[in-house]
């Protein structure tokens, strides 16, 4: 069997994060310093680390059967590859800064202003969408330094926390887009490696359900089942056992964890003790 030839970006927070969800699926492989390629010693996947914004290309060309690579920058190459996966990971945003002392109400700010920024295309789709005319300064790098030398009155720029804006006297004032890893495929796959494919994206399926749900044990009264089953559906219905103590049971359930927060005082007032929230590895359907 052939193997499926992964891209990944080659270091930074995607890569982290990709590298765990692999580990996470039970795949294992060695990572040495600086290698450019690793083979998994127990599925067919070999892993290149190549440049982030260089992937969709290599994907496109077949060069790699698939890649990680985060939704703007899918979006901004548009090369022609399958999106097959969204991994809920690497979550950020594209978003237009001002400097802070500016004042603004809405987009048309930057009516016949400039805008640096690494993203034309997405920015310049937003804009007409939004019915404003700007010039796009496209730069590669350090964008958040574009107002303070003259060169744009704005940026279009990624944001996770905001710091960086910030240090630089910028304050965000719209997102264009929101962003999270994607899985992209090459549109030609063979047989053979959309099998490959359809087993490790099962994998990562039971991964991520198992991080958005929870196994919830908890003692309630007997008089109190009813209400208590109907704050935790389960994945059919919850497990009720008999406790030692007379009018008394467990029960044993998984649950949504947002679903479970937000019933949390339902289930006390409802009698439930001994409440237990525990991680689930892996979750399959």
């Amino acid at each position: 069997m052939s193997n499926l030839k992964v891209a990944i970006q080659k270091s930074g927070r995607l890569s982290e994060d990709s590298l765990k969800l692999f580990e996470e699926c039970g795949i294992k492989f060695n990572n040495g310093a600086k290698k450019l390629k690793a083979h998994s010693h127990n599925f067919p996947i070999e892993f290149l680390f190549l440049r982030d914004d260089d992937i969709p290309g290599y994907v496109e060309d077949g060069i790699a059967d698939i890649g990680i690579v985060g939704q703007n920058v899918q979006d901004e190459y548009q090369k022609e590859v399958e999106v097959i996966k969204y991994l809920g990971f690497s979550k950020c945003r594209l978003s237009l800064a001002v400097p802070r002392e500016e004042e603004y109400k809405d987009v048309t700010y930057f009516e016949g202003k400039n805008i640096a920024t690494s993203y034309p295309n997405i920015l310049k789709a937003f804009l007409d969408e939004k019915g404003v005319s700007a010039e796009i300064h496209t730069i590669s790098g350090s964008v958040e330094i574009a107002p303070g030398i003259g060169l744009a009155e704005g940026i279009c720029d990624i944001v996770s926390s905001g710091s960086t804006l910030m240090s630089n006297g910028l304050k965000e004032v719209d997102t264009v887009m929101k962003s999270e890893a994607v899985m992209v495929a090459n549109k030609e796959l063979t047989s053979e490696k959309q099998k490959i494919v359809d087993q490790l994206i099962f994998r990562i399926n039971a991964v991520l359900e198992g991080k958005n749900n929870k196994y919830v044990l908890l003692n309630a009264p007997n008089d109190s089942l009813d209400t208590i089953i109907s704050l935790l559906p389960g994945m059919r219905s919850p497990t009720v056992l008999p406790l030692a103590q007379d009018g008394w049971s467990s029960i044993h359930s998984v649950i949504n964890e947002d679903d479970f927060w937000g019933n949390i005082e339902k289930l006390r007032e409802a009698g439930a003790e001994g409440i237990l929230v525990v991680p689930i590895e892996k979750m399959i359907k």
